[in-house]
């Protein structure tokens, strides 16, 4: 099957959080709102490459950044971390009902 992910948010946001850079700033983030330069302090890479980890949380929705003068900062969006987190469910809720199933006929 072709990668769709540019089409469903859901792929998106995991698309997003392959990746340990990405997820490290997500961690980060979840204490509160941080400016690019320090998100980029501790990560062992050039501020344009931490850019572009940004841009690819922004255009999943995972997070937004602001400008306020010449400082931009980024905070979490917690809707579409919500929404994976929902199919997550969806997905155990179902494949718990499918092992109930089988445990079933197996008693049987």
């Amino acid at each position: 099957m072709p990668n769709q992910s540019g089409a469903d948010p859901i792929g998106r946001v995991f698309q997003a959080l392959a990746d340990p850079t990405r997820r490290a700033i997500v961690e980060r983030l979840v204490r509160g709102p941080a400016t690019v330069t320090a998100l980029a302090e501790p990560l062992a890479m050039s501020l344009p490459a931490v850019i572009q980890h940004l841009q690819v949380l922004e255009r999943a929705g995972v997070i937004v950044t602001e400008k306020a003068g010449r400082v931009r900062s980024c905070r979490l969006e917690p809707t579409a971390l919500r929404t994976a987190e929902r199919w997550l469910g969806d997905q155990r809720t179902h494949g718990e009902r499918q092992l109930d199933r089988l445990d079933e006929y197996l008693k049987e």
